[in-house]
C-alpha cells in the first residue's frame, strides 16, 4: 500500500477487489448506458445484484467526464458512483481533461451523498485503452487538487486489481510526495 496526506484526507493506492471495499462510496468505471458492461463495470453489477442495474435505467445514461449515484445495492459500499471515462485516441482530443474530470465529478457526488470514503479504480485503464502510464498521475492529481479545495471526504483509496497498474498508482502518489528541492503539484 502506498499512501499521501493531501488537505486532511488520505490517498491511498491498494491492490484488491474494488467490489470488497468497506467504503462508503465506490467508482463505477461505467459505459455511457449506465446498463452494464465488462471489466469492472460488470464486477460491480454482478456482485451488487439487480437492484443497482434498476437504479442505472432510471438515471437515463450518462456522458463522458460526468457521474450519476446509486445505491450500493447487496455491495459493502452504501452508494455507487457511476463515471464515464474517455476513450482514449492519441491523448490530444481531451481526454485528460474528462479523465480529470470523471475523478472530480465523482467526489463531488460523493460529498452531496455525505460519503466520507471513497474508492475509485483506474477509470479508463481497460477496453477504453488509456495508457496507465498516463491516467494513474491524471487521477491521482485530480483527487489530490480536489480534496485541496473541499472538506468533507476523509479517505480516497485506488483500488487497482493488477501489479502493472497498482505500480503506476504508486508511483503517481511517490511523485506527488513533498520533497526537499521539488515543488509540489
Amino acid at each position: 500500500m502506498s499512501a499521501l496526506v493531501v488537505g486532511g484526507a488520505m490517498i491511498e493506492a491498494v491492490r484488491g477487489d474494488i467490489t470488497r471495499e468497506p467504503v462508503d462510496a465506490i467508482v463505477n468505471a461505467a459505459n455511457s448506458t449506465l446498463l452494464g458492461g465488462g471489466g469492472v463495470d460488470g464486477a460491480i453489477h454482478r456482485a451488487g445484484g439487480p437492484g443497482i442495474l434498476s437504479e442505472c435505467r432510471a438515471l437515463g445514461g450518462c456522458e463522458a467526464g460526468e457521474a450519476k449515484a446509486t445505491s450500493g445495492g447487496e455491495l459493502r459500499a452504501r452508494f455507487v458512483i457511476h463515471t464515464v471515462g474517455p476513450i482514449y485516441r492519441d491523448g490530444r482530443q481531451g481526454e485528460a481533461a474528462l479523465l480529470a474530470g470523471c475523478h472530480k465529478r465523482s467526489l463531488e457526488v460523493a460529498l452531496e451523498l455525505g460519503a466520507r470514503s471513497v474508492a475509485f479504480p483506474a477509470i479508463s485503464c481497460g477496453v477504453y485503452g488509456y495508457p496507465v502510464h498516463e491516467a494513474a498521475p491524471i487521477a491521482v492529481r485530480a483527487v489530490a487538487e480536489f480534496l485541496r479545495a473541499h472538506s468533507g471526504i476523509e479517505l480516497v483509496r485506488f483500488v487497482l486489481y493488477s501489479p502493472e497498474v497498482y505500480r503506476e498508482f504508486e508511483h503517481a502518489l511517490e511523485m506527488l510526495r513533498p520533497s526537499p528541492g521539488r515543488e509540489r503539484s
